[in-house]
């Protein structure tokens, strides 16, 4: 979400100071009124990489943009109009006519989630892949077994039982740095991504009247927990990561990322 100009607060973005002493990148990149799919983020991060002279470093976000820009990981090709045609249809008829065209599309996606059902269906329409044939490709091989398309080192740090805690922390950042205020102003020019942003689709409750300030971070801290249990599960999957234990002291965890990488 850091790729969303004037989203700061709530995603956490590194300061303008903090840029000038070390380059990053796709950050500041789209107006939050834009989609911003995996398979740009996917294009422009390659293009970064492609051309850098320095080590990069990927840091944070989520596990699905990661093995976008290391693994081998395509893209099909999307169709606003289609789109908004399937989404007008009820998830009934669209799930039975995928199983129609794929007995066994519901071995590889769930048939219960419109979204995912949506978007297979539109693959299907445009090029005439099926969940079955793109769940059996060498990509998809490649995907399972953690098989990446470019050489990296990939270190995990996990707070563990004290989670909770720095979750707190920074919502209580969130909330005195201007979290409800950043949100107003931009209301009027958020696109759908940018609206289901955690933190900001509560506080967008909060501004339509649904609910108080105090049960929109109430509800933040859930569904930031779910998040982070989400996350856990994602990465902790990956054989490549080498975790290493909570240091509360900075340079202790410092020193030991620096031991993973000789």
């Amino acid at each position: 979400m850091q790729v969303y100009r004037d989203m700061n607060v709530g995603t956490a973005k590194p300061t303008v100071v903090e840029r000038k002493g070390v380059v990053h990148h796709l950050i500041d990149v789209v107006d939050p009124s834009e989609e911003f799919s995996a398979a740009e983020y996917r294009q422009l991060g390659r293009a970064v990489i492609d051309r850098a002279v320095a080590p990069l470093i990927i840091v944070g976000g989520s596990g699905l943009h990661f093995r976008a820009l290391v693994d081998p990981m395509s893209f099909a090709p999307t169709d606003a109009d289609l789109r908004a045609e399937l989404e007008a249809r009820s998830l009934e008829e669209m799930a039975a006519e995928l199983t129609t065209v794929d007995s066994t599309a519901g071995s590889h996606l769930d048939l219960a989630n419109k979204r995912r059902v949506i978007r297979a269906l539109e693959i299907v329409m445009l090029t005439g892949e099926t969940p079955s044939q793109r769940a059996h490709s060498a990509e998809a091989d490649d995907l399972k077994r953690y098989v990446p398309d470019i050489d990296f080192t990939a270190v995990g740090v996990d707070p563990g039982q004290g989670v909770d805690e720095r979750i707190d922390i920074r919502l209580s950042e969130m909330r005195q740095g201007g979290l409800v205020e950043e949100v107003r102003g931009l209301s009027d020019r958020m696109g759908r991504t940018a609206r289901s942003a955690v933190g900001y689709r509560e506080t967008l409750d909060h501004l339509d009247g649904k609910i108080s300030v105090d049960g929109a971070f109430n509800a933040i801290r859930q569904s930031t927990r779910k998040l982070v249990k989400k996350q856990r599960s994602w990465f902790q999957r990956d054989p490549r990561i080498h975790w290493i234990p909570w240091m509360e002291d900075e340079a202790d965890r410092a020193e030991r990322v620096m031991e993973v990488f000789g």
